[in-house]
């Protein structure tokens, strides 16, 4: 999508800071960072949000969890959370979907 956001940052168009990248994913780190460590992994086709996931798409979803794993263990993190916002009341700001990952301090719990 051609005035998405985060569509820009993982054709490299908007500057970001990476964490990982491979064909299907694109992972960096959070401008507003609300927690000590906290990464953004998107996919780079578009897809708006969880609501949108379904059987076309459902497999970079996976890979995206496979991907947040591996990038949680080389960054040393033992504990972390993961936050998918869907839609505007719920916090999304961006629609493209994005996983936050969380980690470096207490979460509370319920979040918001």
């Amino acid at each position: 999508m051609s005035d998405c956001l985060f569509c820009k940052i993982a054709e490299g168009e908007i500057p970001s800071n990476k964490v990982y990248e491979d064909e299907q994913c694109f992972a960096f780190y959070d401008i507003d960072p609300q927690a000590p460590t906290h990464f953004l992994v998107i996919p780079k086709g578009h897809i708006q949000s969880v609501a949108q996931v379904d059987g076309s798409n459902s497999a970079v979803v996976g890979h995206i969890f496979e991907v947040i794993a591996k990038v949680a263990a080389q960054l040393g993190l033992e504990s972390y959370r993961v936050v998918s916002n869907i839609g505007e009341q719920a916090g999304q700001s961006v629609p493209h979907l994005h996983f936050h990952v969380l980690s470096g301090r207490d979460m509370t719990w319920p979040p918001g």
